[in-house]
């Protein structure tokens, strides 16, 4: 997985790129060990935006690293929704896109990763 930098200017691509992801997770959501079923994407759908838009904007740094500032910044996350989850809820389907964008290729994110549907 390569690395989706934002382009500059260019809110069109950016959107598409975010549609890209979010029909990914959508197909895939019901794989991941936190998803509740199909009915529940819509819980997780924020949690993925976040973490695609904050590794898209924070290229270089860990997962690690970030966390604690990805914890503070859910709270003003203008994507959240109406009833938008606690951190603790959704931040392993935050980590999710975050290693997706970023394409991190450790044993854990594999692990966590789902299969691909065809």
């Amino acid at each position: 997985m390569t690395s989706v930098p934002r382009p500059e200017g260019d809110d069109a691509a950016w959107k598409a790129a975010w549609e890209t992801e979010d029909n990914y997770w959508f197909e895939n959501f019901s794989s991941r060990p936190y998803g509740l079923g199909p009915d529940y994407y819509d819980r997780f759908r924020p949690a993925y935006r976040y973490g695609f838009d904050s590794a898209s904007h924070d290229m270089g740094r860990s997962w690690d690293d970030a966390e604690s500032d990805l914890r503070t910044g859910w709270e003003r996350y203008e994507h959240r929704g109406e009833h938008p989850s606690a951190w603790e809820e959704i931040k392993e389907a935050v980590k999710d896109a975050w290693d997706r964008v970023v394409g991190r290729s450790t044993a854990e994110a594999e692990a966590r990763r789902p299969e691909p549907r065809e």
